[in-house]
This record gives C-alpha cells, structure tokens and sequence, in this order.
C-alpha cells in the first residue's frame, strides 16, 4: 500500500477517532486527545517518509488533530478552557520525555531486545521535545486566541475563523518547529521539503477538518460534561 493511501487513511482514523472521544466523554476526551496527540506525534516525527513525491516526517497528522480539538473547545466551552488544554497538552509532553528519558539510562538484562529500539527512538526526543514544546506553545496560544478574535468579530462564519485560526497558526508551528528539531540534521534541500511538507500536510489537515467542527455542534456526549467547570 503506498503511502498516500496510508496518509489518508490515518487522517481518517485520527477524525473519527476525535468524534468518538468527543462523543463518549465531551470535553474531558478532546482534553485526553490533545494530551495523548501531543506525546504520539513527537515519536512518529522521528519517522521520514516520501510523501505526494516529497520528504516529510510522520506526526503532521496527529498534531494537526490538536487544533480541531481546541477549536471544538472554544467553539463549545470557550477561551478558557482550551487555553488550558493547551497547558494540560504541554505538561503530558513534559512528562513523557522525562519519564523515557530516563528509562533508556537504565542498564538492559542481557536478554532484553528492545533497549537498542527505544534508545534509536527516545534518544532524539530531548531535541524533538524542545522544538515541539516551544511550537506548541506559541502556535496553541495563538490559535485559541486568534479563534476567539474571529469568533467575537465574526460569530455566524465558524467556517472562516476556523480556517483562519488554524491555518496561521501551522504556519508559526511549522516553521518554529522545523528550525529546532531539523536544522542541521539533514542536508538544506531535505531541510526545505520537510518544512514546506510539514505545512502543506498540516495546512490540508486544517481545510479537511472544517466539516468535524460542524459535526461536533450536533454531538451530545454520552457522560456529559459534569467534569468541566469554570470554563467560560
């Protein structure tokens, strides 16, 4: 299968799979969702593939998600409560870098076949994390923020301040994100290609997820949102 197909297919299963956390615990699963999106996408980002004839990294996808995400929050629950997603979002990175960092200091049993794995994968991922907190942080803030300006200037157009929100923020993301964690890794073309990718693919994630906010206007979630408070 190539690996266009497979790209489609994970932006598929990423959709549904926001819809039916949403669903099934409201508000509290987008929170987990951008949480658990967060720490996937810093470990398949170690991932390069060739992509619609470019090199690209793994994780666009996934980390995309976490915008939907915060746009259906503010949308529904106000500025509030997806700043502090975005806050809840960068404690769960936080932590898992520290906790896998220090797992492959430990010394492996003789018979282990797995440590050389998780060194190749989680060696790199202080410098992943480094870059993916800072993006995540300006670009996260900047799109709760900037959806909330077009949503008071503009409240019958979701559409608009959706795209608006999300699509300059992947900008400030991608190219945030592409200066730390690759600068001097690859050759300056590969450089390039990995940050235009990374925002095109983001960019058409941002576009595809328009129809997702209007579905979750028409969700009513399976346990509610008791959860939440203090969230206007």
């Amino acid at each position: 299968m190539s690996n266009e197909l497979l790209w489609f297919g994970m932006l598929a299963l990423n959709f549904s799979l926001i819809l039916v956390a949403y669903k099934v615990f409201g508000a509290v699963g987008l929170i987990a969702w951008i949480a658990v999106s967060g720490i996937i996408a810093n470990i398949q980002v170690t991932k390069t593939i060739e992509l619609f004839g470019m090199t690209a990294t793994l994780g666009n996808i996934v980390y995309a998600t976490s915008f939907l995400a915060t746009d259906i929050l503010n949308e529904r629950f106000g500025s509030k409560l997806a700043r502090r997603s975005v806050w809840i979002g960068f404690g769960a990175i936080v932590s898992a870098t520290a906790l896998m960092s220090l797992a492959i200091l430990f010394t492996p049993a003789p018979d282990d076949a797995m440590s050389g794995s998780l060194q190749a994968i989680f060696s790199l991922l202080p410098r992943i994390t480094v870059a993916s907190l800072s993006a995540y942080v300006i670009a996260q803030l900047h799109d709760v923020w900037a959806f909330d300006f077009w949503k008071r200037r503009i409240p019958d157009k979701l559409w608009i301040r959706n795209n608006l929100s999300t699509i300059v923020s992947q900008a400030i993301d991608s190219l945030v994100f592409t200066t730390i964690a690759f600068a001097g890794v690859f050759p300056f073309r590969v450089f390039l290609e990995i940050l235009l990718t990374t925002y095109v693919l983001k960019g058409v994630v941002a576009i595809l997820d328009t129809p997702l906010i209007y579905i979750s206007r028409a969700i009513r979630p399976v346990l509610g949102n008791d959860l939440i408070s203090g969230s206007s």
